[in-house]
């Protein structure tokens, strides 16, 4: 059975977006960060997004900055297969992405069931916390992310059921950040 795991930065104070929806605040650049970034968007997933973070994906990863700004990384997000959870596009434009307008939790319920590479959630928390409340979510890897914004969105925002999740490893980087990777507990 395929797994599902959530990728995502978060702040100090908890949050994956600040209060105007923006991520920008997690990039941070430098050589090591970089490879370990790029190393770990090597392995074949398929990518799955809400609406509001595939628009944002899709708008920064094809254009000639992304390319020059992080070239192994761009030529990933282009290349693999995504998935995208809206009931307001009527189309994708973007590479290799498929346009669900279902139920996100039976979408994926089904996909887990099929052959193919594991999935993974980037952003879209709002998908996260129907996915995390139906029980579906595998594992969450979180780059927490030394800045406090003083509010903004949880990733798991309303989420009723509470996932009972097991630290898998962990790893401290130069720049402050410290990536942390979970896995579903028994």
């Amino acid at each position: 059975m395929r797994s599902l795991s959530v990728f995502n930065s978060i702040s100090l104070d908890g949050y994956f977006v600040d209060a105007n929806g923006d991520m920008s605040w997690a990039h941070r650049n430098d050589p090591e960060w970089n490879e370990f970034v790029a190393g770990n968007a090597s392995g074949e997933s398929v990518i799955v997004f809400g609406r509001v973070t595939y628009q944002m994906m899709a708008g920064w990863w094809p254009t000639p900055a992304a390319l020059q700004s992080m070239p192994a990384v761009a030529e990933r997000m282009n290349s693999l297969q995504k998935v995208v959870f809206s009931r307001t596009l009527d189309r994708v434009e973007w590479n290799n992405t498929t346009l669900v307008k279902e139920d996100p939790a039976s979408a994926i319920r089904r996909l887990k069931q099929e052959t193919g590479p594991d999935m993974v959630v980037l952003g879209s928390g709002t998908i996260i916390a129907q996915l995390a409340d139906a029980g579906l979510i595998d594992g969450c890897q979180i780059a927490l992310t030394p800045v406090v914004l003083g509010g903004g969105r949880s990733m798991f925002e309303g989420v009723r059921n509470r996932p009972r999740l097991k630290l898998r490893s962990s790893r401290a980087f130069a720049n402050g950040n410290v990536f942390l990777w979970y896995e579903r507990a028994a």
